[in-house]
């Protein structure tokens, strides 16, 4: 008998689960197959802060998550951890944060007289902490990909992720990303910030290794996407959220409407969450909620359908939770870290769907 295996057996999962353990499970870095890097992370946030917060909400709210899933019924055996949270990482956050919020006062005020040498350093600064992030999370992301771990990643604000996308396009030659979003986040160097989290698929999309970009949920975004979009050549496809909502009203179901979307996505598959694609009834903590958006088992459904296609998942990303003064939106958003994690694994072979 193995070690997890070992684990396996000993463990039971209708009981109360391993405390300080991502859902209570009983595995670790070592024997989980399945790792999440945490990035507490939320500098460049033009609105509400509160995002830094949403790994360890999220770590906590989790432990209230029934581990049995009627389709994928050996779910928990996979084997999940998360990678600890370092104190240092979100002081930090909380510096930088602070001279990227004088910064954005600035540029909403447009008083040239506030300019001053401090101002005009602070977009470089930024930068350049925003790229050090990057590396970190590609080296944690390389480190668990060479051990043969899955990886998928917990924010933080939207930017937190392009780290973990460019390791992956060292082992992958074509992919797609499956973005769930209320915005496009294609804006280049958004308030002077490169690293910005409303730049994510336009940085992502630099990278040439991703031949697709497929947005659903879209409700929110600038004239300069929207021309990025039109420009892109078929490379980006928008499912803006006002266009489901009329297809739905017009008769449309939902599972064609799925079918249409993972006609465009490529065998392999990255999956960008930003819990404010949901309906804000689901995330009113989110730093930049907006009217609309998917359900939960809309967004499930799709995700099912894209593992049932065949597609392969090579990694994914759950950022923009905002845990506010109660565990609502970390609770909502331990749910969709553990349906994704479990999809991820059936799509690569490591757990089996029943249905």
């Amino acid at each position: 008998m193995t070690e997890k295996e070992e684990i396996i057996s000993k463990f039971d999962p209708n009981a109360p689960g391993t405390s300080g353990n991502l859902f209570g499970l009983p595995f670790n870095n070592d024997n989980a197959e399945l790792i999440i890097i945490p990035v507490p992370w939320e500098v460049t946030v033009s609105y509400s802060a509160g995002t830094a917060d949403g790994p360890e909400a999220i770590l906590e709210a989790s432990a209230q998550v029934d581990l049995f899933v009627k389709d994928i019924p050996d779910a928990w055996k996979l084997g999940i951890s998360m990678l600890p949270i370092s104190p240092a990482f979100k002081r930090e956050n909380e510096k930088y944060r602070d001279l990227a919020a004088r910064y954005i006062q600035w540029l909403e005020e447009n008083n040239e007289d506030w300019i001053s040498d401090e101002l005009k350093v602070i977009p470089a600064t930024v930068n350049n902490i925003c790229e050090k992030l990057n590396i970190y999370v590609k080296s944690q992301t390389m480190k668990q990909l060479e051990r043969g771990k899955m990886v998928g990643l917990l924010g933080g604000d939207h930017s937190t992720p392009l780290g973990l996308i460019s390791a992956l396009s060292e082992k992958y030659d074509n992919f797609g990303i499956l973005q769930i979003d209320a915005h496009a986040d294609l804006r280049k160097a958004y308030e002077d910030f490169t690293y910005s989290h409303a730049s994510i698929m336009y940085n992502a999309m630099e990278i040439q290794q991703i031949s697709k970009l497929i947005q659903v949920g879209i409700r929110d975004f600038c004239e300069e996407e929207a021309e990025y979009i039109k420009a892109s050549n078929g490379r980006v496809v928008t499912f803006y959220d006002e266009d489901l909502k009329s297809a739905l009203l017009e008769g449309y179901t939902w599972e064609n409407i799925c079918k249409n979307i993972i006609t465009h996505l490529p065998e392999y598959v990255y999956i960008s969450f930003d819990i404010d694609g949901l309906d804000p009834k689901l995330c009113p903590n989110t730093g930049t909620p907006v009217p609309g958006g998917l359900e939960y088992y809309q967004v499930m459904y799709l995700f099912k359908q894209v593992v049932k296609s065949g597609r392969k998942i090579i990694g994914f990303d759950l950022n923009e939770v905002s845990p506010g003064e109660d565990e609502w939106d970390a609770n909502v958003g331990a749910r969709i870290l553990y349906q994704m994690s479990n999809l991820m694994a059936v799509s690569q072979g490591r757990l089996a769907l029943t249905v």
